[in-house]
This record gives C-alpha cells, structure tokens and sequence, in this order.
C-alpha cells in the first residue's frame, strides 16, 4: 500500500478542477493581453476567476492579485508594503515560513529595517503581550505572522492581531497559504492588509497563487514589465492555472464543512494510535490539539534514536510519504528552523504527516503500524 500524508506540501490535484483547466491549455490559448477575440476571451475568463476568488473571500476583484505562488506573494507584500510606506520596523516570529524569514532577514542585512522577533510559549505560540509590547515600542511598523504553521499547525489569533495592528497603525500581513481553502476568511471583517496563497495546497495546479492587498493600503509593484494584473505583476498571465484556482478554492468553500469534519477525524485517530503505538510518543507544538492548530497537520515526536536521521527514508521503503526533521539533524535537506526553535536541544525524531480529504482510516492504520515497526527496530 502506498500512502501520501504529506498534504501540507502540495495536495493532489481535484479531477474537477483539471477538467475546468483541460479547454484553456488546448483551446482557449489567446494571450489575454491581446484585443482580438481570442484574447478577449481568455481576459473574461480570468476576470471571472478574480470575481470568484473575491467573492469567497469577500473582498473586491481588484484586492486580489495573482501571482506564481506563496513565495512570491510574501516576497511582493513584504518588500513592496515597506518600500510604500517607508517602514522601518519590522515584527515577526522565528517560526515563520521562509519565505517570510529570509526576506526579512535580507531587508535587515539591506539596512531597510530593523527585525523584532516576537516572543514564543512553550507549545509555540505567540506571545499576544509582547507582541503588544513590540507595537507600542515601534509603532507604523510590518507585522508578519502567519495564520498557521506549515509544520506544527499552531494556529494564530489573526482577529486579535488585526485589532492590535488597526490600534498600533501596523500594516498586517499575514501568509494564509496553509489555511486557504481549509478555513473561511471574511476580508470585510478581518483587519489585514495582505494574505497569501497557493493554489497547490488546497488541491489546485503548482506554481499559482494569488494576494490580497487591502484597497486601503495599495502598495508598489515588485515585477515590472507589462500592465498584467492591474499594473501590479508584469507578465503574461498563468491563465490555466489561474482558472484552476479558482474552481479548486470554490470546490474547498463548498465541501469546507464535510472536508475538516472528515480530516479532524482522520488526524484524531493518528493521534490516538500512535499513543497506543509507541511509548513515549508525543507531538510537536500543540499539533495534537484540535482547536489550536491547523487540522490537516499533525507533527509526531519519538523517542530519541541514532535512527531518527532515517525516519523518513524507512517510512518510505515502506511506501509511506511524510515529511519532518528533528532539531538537531545534520544535514540541511532535514533541519527544521521550527523545531529547532521551541526544541533547540532535542535529539528525537520528528516526522510531519499531513492530510487531505483524499486520506482514509484504513491508511493511517497502516502507517501507525509501520511506523511502530521502524521504531521497534530502532530501539
């Protein structure tokens, strides 16, 4: 049996979705940039994409931007937002993606800001005090956190960060790229001014995404070159996989309810098997708590080895895809900045499984089993 559980990677793509895709790559192949009728049609298409994405999220079509994925949505947020507004400041967490951390990191060593890091409890968490505390030393500055975790799932209280934010003159940005399609966002009452998002993390094509940009806070373009997507991303458009966005986060706002009700019992029976499985297993940040982290990610701890470096290639000698990385791994294929911030001197194993509606009972048992072999043997 093969089984994938690393969803929070990239999901397989949805039959419905490809099917919407299928006529613009072998039919509708006009630029939309040109004035013919070609063009023209391929221009609608991707407006009604926009008007969909918009309309889930409840925003306006021209707050949405689309983009070739998360990286270069936070890439374009984080530098644009500060170059605009002349920001000097900015605030985060030492757990962010690194798509946030290492721009910042790059506009600190630039000398265009100077980067605070909020603090973490235990379980990795953010500090809401200091976070205040940060704010009020250094108002009008970028706040950065994302609404969850890609590795331990903890979720963030993006509502009262907002409310911090609005209070403080902060421009909040946030990396939504894991909870997009998996949580509802209301854009009118949310006080954010930029989220991110891929179309592959929510069973949509690679390599397109899109970002909210609040009409309130416009900032300056990153890419130059041509006039595509309201002056904001010079270059033609990835028109298919524009139209595949939009048709996967419609199936995700429309299956939602039925979706996280099967994946939160998927994760929970993991949870419980493994602690039945293997002594001493434990899960990473509050990976194992359903209302304070991400239900489709459940990050595993496990007794200290000298195999734990091979975890993740047993589990796949044994068909199983998962991803993870302890915090003290040689290697940088396998190091996690995550775990080796909350656990910086740990020495055991850590595997990050990930679900999507795909998954079943039957294939978690499975894992749980073989992954009870492999640690059996590694004792």
């Amino acid at each position: 049996m093969r089984v994938y559980l690393d969803n929070a990677a990239t999901t397989p793509l949805d039959p419905e979705v490809f099917e919407a895709m299928k006529p613009f790559m072998l039919e509708d192949f006009g630029n939309p940039s040109s004035t013919h009728a070609h063009g023209r049609k391929v221009r609608a298409a991707i407006e009604s994409a926009r008007k969909k994405v918009a309309e889930l999220l409840n925003c306006t079509p021209g707050e949405i931007i689309f983009t070739s994925g998360g990286t270069e949505a936070d890439n374009t947020l984080l530098r644009c937002s500060i170059d605009t507004y002349q920001l000097k400041h900015a605030i985060s967490s030492p757990i962010e993606h690194h798509a946030v951390t290492h721009t910042l990191e790059t506009l600190e060593r630039e000398g265009k800001i100077k980067l605070h890091h909020v603090r973490l409890d235990e379980k990795g968490h953010v500090d809401y005090t200091h976070l205040e505390e940060l704010l009020k030393a250094n108002p009008n500055a970028l706040v950065s956190l994302m609404h969850a975790n890609n590795e331990i799932g903890n979720l963030l209280d993006m509502e009262r960060v907002g409310e911090l934010c609005q209070q403080y003159q902060a421009y909040f940005q946030s990396d939504t790229v894991q909870t997009m399609g998996h949580y509802r966002h209301d854009l009118k009452k949310l006080k954010v001014h930029g989220l991110t998002a891929a179309a592959h993390k929510f069973h949509g094509p690679k390599g397109v995404g899109f970002m909210y940009i609040n009409k309130d806070k416009k900032i300056h373009s990153l890419i130059h070159g041509g006039a595509q997507e309201r002056n904001m991303r010079g270059g033609t458009e990835n028109v298919y996989g524009i139209i595949g966005l939009a048709k996967a986060l419609e199936i995700c706002y429309r299956e939602m309810d039925e979706h996280e009700s099967h994946i939160k019992k998927i994760k929970a029976h993991m949870a419980a098997k493994l602690t039945e499985a293997i002594p001493d297993v434990t899960f990473n940040g509050d990976s194992s708590n359903l209302q304070k982290s991400l239900y489709t990610v459940l990050n595993v701890s496990l007794p200290e080895s000298e195999e734990n470096d091979m975890l993740l290639f047993n589990l796949d000698l044994q068909g199983i895809s998962a991803s993870g990385g302890s915090a003290c791994s040689s290697g940088a294929s396998t190091r996690s900045h995550v775990l080796g911030a909350l656990y910086p001197n740990s020495k055991r194993g850590a595997v990050r499984f990930s679900f999507s509606k795909y998954n079943t009972v039957q294939e978690i048992d499975h894992v749980v089993s073989k992954l009870a072999e492999i640690c059996r043997v590694a004792v």
